[in-house]
């Protein structure tokens, strides 16, 4: 990455990126500077090869409280902010690898948005979430109309919309909204096994499965068979499907070189 970061810290180890949102004074609001920021480190995690996994989490006590409203009380500049979350939401979902979102506090609004945008949500026992877009009179953005009924069902997702209403860690798991709650102490060393486990998978595979699934809402059953048929006989011309197969017939780990 190119340029001197001042709103997230970015992180590359052992096949892993990790984004830290890093306004904690603000609760980590959204600002156009940040946006910027997640934009440049998304895309450098994107086309980094030695990358297989990325984590987005936040510093402090919250993950993102959302759009920072100084910036977004500017007509033209929640203009310029929508369509920089926008390109985040098409940056996670196009990216061909596992994004984990470590919600380590509370993510409303735009920061809840945000963390349903990733593939996986982990979550501490002290996040909190809400959509909170209606408390100032907005409809909820960053692709929260896409991914919060697919996630927790139309009726609910209407309410939490209409309501704002913040819900805690144990309601969001029961709800389907995130995939695992675990005591705070515990959440790095959670995401960081989760994530090595990720990263040590045939990262092809991981990749195009990935994408069938973002497909899956949206296609017919014909449709998917052919897509499933078309990848599998990509990921069967690799060198990780004969070390896959090596692997389990010799009874050992494969070792996944992602070619």
């Amino acid at each position: 990455m190119s340029g001197q970061l001042r709103n997230i810290i970015y992180e590359k180890k052992d096949r892993i990126a990790t984004i830290i949102l890093n306004r904690p004074e603000v609760l980590n609001a959204l600002s156009p500077e940040m946006i910027d920021e997640l934009i440049s480190a998304l895309n450098d995690a994107k086309d980094d090869k030695d990358v297989r996994v990325v984590i987005i989490t936040g510093v402090g006590r919250a993950f993102s409280a959302g759009g920072d409203l100084n910036a977004i009380k500017n007509y033209e500049k929640l203009e310029v902010m929508l369509k920089g979350v926008n390109e985040i939401v098409r940056l996670l979902a196009s990216m061909e690898k596992p994004v984990i979102a470590a919600v380590n506090g509370i993510a409303v609004g735009a920061g809840l948005s945000l963390a349903l945008a990733c593939d996986i949500i982990i979550a501490s026992d002290q996040a909190r979430f809400g959509s909170a877009f209606v408390r100032v009179g907005l409809v909820p953005d960053t692709g929260a109309t896409f991914y919060l009924p697919r996630c927790v069902g139309l009726h609910l997702a209407k309410e939490l919309a209409f309501t704002g209403r913040m819900i805690d860690a144990n309601e969001a798991q029961r709800i389907g909204l995130v995939n695992k709650v675990v005591p705070a102490s515990e959440l790095q060393a959670t995401v960081d096994s989760l994530a090595k486990e990720l990263a040590d998978g045939p990262p092809i595979a991981v990749g195009l499965t990935k994408k069938l699934l973002n497909k899956s809402p949206n296609v017919s059953l014909e449709s998917a068979l052919d897509y499933e048929t078309c990848a599998q006989l990509v990921c069967a011309r690799t060198e990780d499907f004969k070390e896959g197969v090596s692997a389990a017939l010799e009874k050992r780990r494969p070792k996944f070189a992602g070619k």
